[in-house]
């Protein structure tokens, strides 16, 4: 069954209804959804669909002559030129959708294929109704070689789309036979990838899927983010200890350098490969754009997940301990785990929240902020912070199996008076709900949810 991808679908098929020349660009990580939602799209529209393989240049004519003529007895171009000429053609006087699908394997095999698209592109749009679409998993080379600006295929598309994880509300369809809790600790180990959802089984409690998917030899991801790190970087050794060292707290340059034994400007390398995949994000204090205050985190759950509990584990795991692992590391560990988690889920929420009118004030930008507290020079951090004008949010995210209480609402406000906001807004988030004292504060400026309460509050 398909799910999400709403916008995605309603834009292509905007352009598709438009007649004219289309030309998309398709990108994201590996087992987002790509391939998934481009078949989606045309399955009950004519197509040519043509995904490209790790091959050589005349296997993939051969493969996509077979995809233009639709049978494996269909003749076989002579040459690219050709080949795309003829698709160019077919679609003169109908509409069709051509879908070359992991174009970079395409442009490995055969550097000029950029360049004749160009050229087809400019000599025959005016007189086409084709529709193209080129997809690919490396985004690297998507940024940088289609829709970058030293790329020949510069300015000629007509929509792009950038593909990504699920987020938690979006991922609630995988998750149906859960409840509140237990959805956000199974979207906190497997993240908002539509392959890796896929794989819960909902029959199964939460320790039982940990433990059949991650902490057994045979269990699906087991090594999944270690051959996604060897398919895509060289030095995979490399990536895992820095990646591990972010998995187990550190975020800063130099912590991260000196758990993974490397000087700071090879591993400042090492992790701009990584946020270019997507794994792992760059980020500043709210209302900063650089500076030396940055940390880098791991954007992706299931791979945070993976190297703070499997990858330090494997000996025990392949020896047979997956439930003992399970036991004495990952239920021990699990509500500090969910710290993160839980505050990118609220992160989600205020968003999902702003589509809806439903904020004190236009969120267009929020994010973490942690600096120095000039009254007292003390290191202050607080979870979520959003401003605009004279106008400021504030949010503590918790995480935790005791009821949240008043102290919290009083540490939040004692924050938020470090900043100068002629009004400012204090909401208080709770992995289950606040106690009668602070549901009952006597400030209309401050607000209490529970995570069912935030899923109830988008359903309604």
């Amino acid at each position: 069954m398909f799910y999400g991808r709403k916008a995605e679908l309603e834009k292509l098929n905007e352009m598709y209804n438009s007649g004219r020349f289309e030309f998309a660009v398709i990108y994201g990580r590996r087992r987002v959804g790509k391939t998934t939602l481009i078949r989606e799209f045309v399955k009950d529209k004519e197509a040519v669909f043509f995904a490209a393989s790790e091959s050589t240049a005349s296997d993939n004519l051969l493969s996509l002559s077979r995809c233009i003529g639709g049978k494996s007895s269909s003749p076989i171009y002579s040459d690219y030129e050709n080949s795309l000429s003829a698709v160019f053609e077919l679609a003169e006087g109908k509409r069709l959708v051509f879908v070359i699908d992991e174009f970079p394997y395409l442009a490995e095999s055969y550097r000029g294929i950029s360049s004749l698209l160009q050229i087809m592109i400019d000599h025959k749009r005016e007189r086409t109704k084709l529709m193209l679409i080129l997809c690919g998993s490396s985004m690297s080379f998507m940024e940088n070689q289609v829709l970058g600006y030293q790329s020949p295929l510069y300015g000629r598309r007509t929509a792009q789309f950038k593909i990504l994880p699920f987020t938690f509300f979006e991922a609630l369809p995988f998750l149906e036979n859960y409840d509140p809790l237990d959805k956000a600790v199974l979207y906190g180990v497997t993240g908002g990838t539509p392959e890796y959802l896929s794989r819960i089984n909902q029959k199964s409690d939460i320790r039982k899927n940990v433990i059949d998917l991650f902490l057994t030899p045979s269990g699906h991801f087991f090594e999944e983010p270690s051959n996604l790190i060897k398919q895509e970087l060289r030095e995979p050794s490399t990536y895992n200890v820095i990646i591990e060292a972010i998995a187990s707290g550190a975020s800063r340059l130099n912590e991260i350098s000196t758990k993974s034994g490397l000087e700071s400007n090879k591993c400042a390398k090492y992790l701009a490969s990584l946020i270019s995949l997507g794994l792992v994000s760059k980020e500043h204090p709210f209302g900063e754009t650089a500076g030396k205050r940055s940390i880098y985190k791991l954007d992706d759950f299931m791979f945070r997940f993976w190297y703070r509990f499997v990858f330090p584990n494997m000996s025990a795991v392949v020896a047979g301990l997956g439930s003992a692992v399970y036991d004495h590391e990952v239920e021990e560990q699990l509500n500090s785990y969910m710290g993160l988690v839980f505050e990118e889920i609220c992160r989600q929420w205020f968003y999902e929240m702003a589509k809806r009118n439903a904020l004190p004030f236009f969120i267009g930008n929020l994010g973490r902020w942690w600096g120095t507290n000039p009254a007292t020079r003390s290191q202050e951090e607080i979870d979520i912070m959003a401003a605009r004008q004279d106008e400021a949010l504030f949010a503590e995210c918790k995480w935790k199996n005791a009821d949240v209480d008043v102290d919290v609402y009083h540490e939040l406000k004692r924050k938020s008076e470090m900043f100068s906001f002629a009004k400012t807004y204090l909401y208080i988030l709770t992995k289950t709900r606040a106690t009668a004292r602070l549901q009952k504060l006597d400030d209309s400026l401050a607000k209490t949810y529970s995570l069912p309460d935030m899923i109830e509050q988008l359903n309604s």
